[in-house]
Protein backbone atom coordinates (compact mmCIF):
# COMPACT_ATOMS: atom_id res chain seq x y z
CA UNK A 1 0.00 0.00 0.00
CA UNK A 2 1.37 3.40 -0.96
CA UNK A 3 2.04 5.94 1.75
CA UNK A 4 -0.35 8.83 1.33
CA UNK A 5 0.79 12.37 2.01
CA UNK A 6 -1.66 14.90 3.43
CA UNK A 7 -2.89 17.45 0.83
CA UNK A 8 -0.49 16.14 -1.84
CA UNK A 9 -0.78 15.07 -5.47
CA UNK A 10 1.61 13.81 -8.15
CA UNK A 11 2.76 16.32 -10.79
CA UNK A 12 -0.12 17.62 -12.84
CA UNK A 13 -0.24 20.68 -15.04
CA UNK A 14 -3.35 22.78 -14.67
CA UNK A 15 -4.47 25.16 -17.40
CA UNK A 16 -5.27 28.78 -16.56
CA UNK A 17 -7.35 30.84 -19.00
CA UNK A 18 -5.15 33.91 -18.49
CA UNK A 19 -2.23 35.27 -16.47
CA UNK A 20 -4.78 36.81 -14.08
CA UNK A 21 -6.39 33.39 -13.73
CA UNK A 22 -2.99 31.87 -12.98
CA UNK A 23 -2.53 34.43 -10.19
CA UNK A 24 -5.97 33.66 -8.74
CA UNK A 25 -5.27 29.91 -8.84
CA UNK A 26 -1.91 30.34 -7.09
CA UNK A 27 -3.65 32.29 -4.32
CA UNK A 28 -6.45 29.70 -4.10
CA UNK A 29 -4.09 26.72 -3.70
CA UNK A 30 -1.96 28.62 -1.19
CA UNK A 31 -4.99 29.41 0.96
CA UNK A 32 -6.73 26.04 0.65
CA UNK A 33 -3.72 23.70 0.86
CA UNK A 34 -0.68 25.79 1.91
CA UNK A 35 1.18 25.37 -1.41
CA UNK A 36 3.86 27.87 -2.49
CA UNK A 37 4.89 28.53 -6.09
CA UNK A 38 7.98 29.33 -8.13
CA UNK A 39 7.30 31.60 -11.12
CA UNK A 40 9.22 30.58 -14.24
CA UNK A 41 7.67 33.19 -16.53
CA UNK A 42 4.65 35.47 -16.51
CA UNK A 43 2.44 32.55 -17.59
CA UNK A 44 3.91 29.51 -15.81
CA UNK A 45 4.49 28.61 -12.17
CA UNK A 46 5.07 25.32 -10.42
CA UNK A 47 5.24 23.89 -6.94
CA UNK A 48 6.84 20.95 -5.19
CA UNK A 49 4.75 21.45 -2.05
CA UNK A 50 1.79 19.61 -3.63
CA UNK A 51 3.53 16.22 -3.56
CA UNK A 52 5.82 15.29 -6.43
CA UNK A 53 4.92 18.62 -8.00
CA UNK A 54 2.38 20.42 -10.15
CA UNK A 55 2.30 23.37 -12.49
CA UNK A 56 -0.02 26.18 -13.58
CA UNK A 57 0.14 27.01 -17.26
CA UNK A 58 -1.50 30.13 -18.77
CA UNK A 59 0.23 29.90 -22.14
CA UNK A 60 -2.61 29.47 -24.67
CA UNK A 61 -0.25 27.75 -27.13
CA UNK A 62 0.54 24.74 -24.94
CA UNK A 63 -1.65 24.60 -21.82
CA UNK A 64 -3.27 21.20 -21.30
CA UNK A 65 -6.96 20.35 -21.37
CA UNK A 66 -8.67 20.29 -17.97
CA UNK A 67 -7.57 17.30 -15.87
CA UNK A 68 -9.28 15.91 -12.80
CA UNK A 69 -6.73 15.59 -10.06
CA UNK A 70 -7.47 13.86 -6.79
CA UNK A 71 -5.87 15.25 -3.62
CA UNK A 72 -5.60 13.10 -0.51
CA UNK A 73 -6.68 14.48 2.87
CA UNK A 74 -7.16 12.81 6.24
CA UNK A 75 -9.98 15.24 7.17
CA UNK A 76 -12.37 15.61 4.24
CA UNK A 77 -14.83 17.90 6.02
CA UNK A 78 -12.11 20.37 7.07
CA UNK A 79 -10.66 20.32 3.55
CA UNK A 80 -14.08 21.05 2.05
CA UNK A 81 -14.47 24.03 4.40
CA UNK A 82 -11.02 25.38 3.45
CA UNK A 83 -11.78 24.99 -0.27
CA UNK A 84 -15.00 27.00 0.08
CA UNK A 85 -13.35 29.67 2.26
CA UNK A 86 -10.53 30.06 -0.29
CA UNK A 87 -13.04 30.72 -3.08
CA UNK A 88 -13.55 27.26 -4.54
CA UNK A 89 -16.91 26.05 -5.86
CA UNK A 90 -18.07 22.60 -4.77
CA UNK A 91 -19.41 20.86 -7.90
CA UNK A 92 -20.24 17.50 -6.29
CA UNK A 93 -20.67 17.34 -2.53
CA UNK A 94 -19.12 14.68 -0.31
CA UNK A 95 -20.13 11.15 -1.32
CA UNK A 96 -18.98 7.64 -0.43
CA UNK A 97 -17.30 5.24 -2.82
CA UNK A 98 -15.50 1.93 -2.29
CA UNK A 99 -12.41 2.83 -0.29
CA UNK A 100 -13.47 6.21 1.09
CA UNK A 101 -15.29 9.46 0.48
CA UNK A 102 -14.64 12.41 -1.79
CA UNK A 103 -15.99 15.66 -3.21
CA UNK A 104 -15.35 17.55 -6.44
CA UNK A 105 -14.69 21.27 -6.71
CA UNK A 106 -13.56 23.95 -9.13
CA UNK A 107 -10.71 26.37 -8.50
CA UNK A 108 -10.96 30.06 -9.57
CA UNK A 109 -9.73 29.20 -13.10
CA UNK A 110 -12.48 26.60 -13.55
CA UNK A 111 -10.33 23.46 -13.17
CA UNK A 112 -12.27 20.59 -11.65
CA UNK A 113 -10.46 18.60 -8.98
CA UNK A 114 -11.43 16.19 -6.24
CA UNK A 115 -10.38 15.66 -2.64
CA UNK A 116 -10.71 12.25 -1.04
CA UNK A 117 -10.16 10.51 2.26
CA UNK A 118 -10.03 6.89 3.26
CA UNK A 119 -11.66 7.85 6.60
Amino acid sequence: MATRKENCIDFVEFPAKSVAGLTRSKRFFAEAFGWSYQDWSHNYADTTSSGLGSGLNADPEHRPSKPLVVIYTSDLDATRARVVTAGGEVTRDIFSFPGGRRFHFKDPSGNELAAWSDK
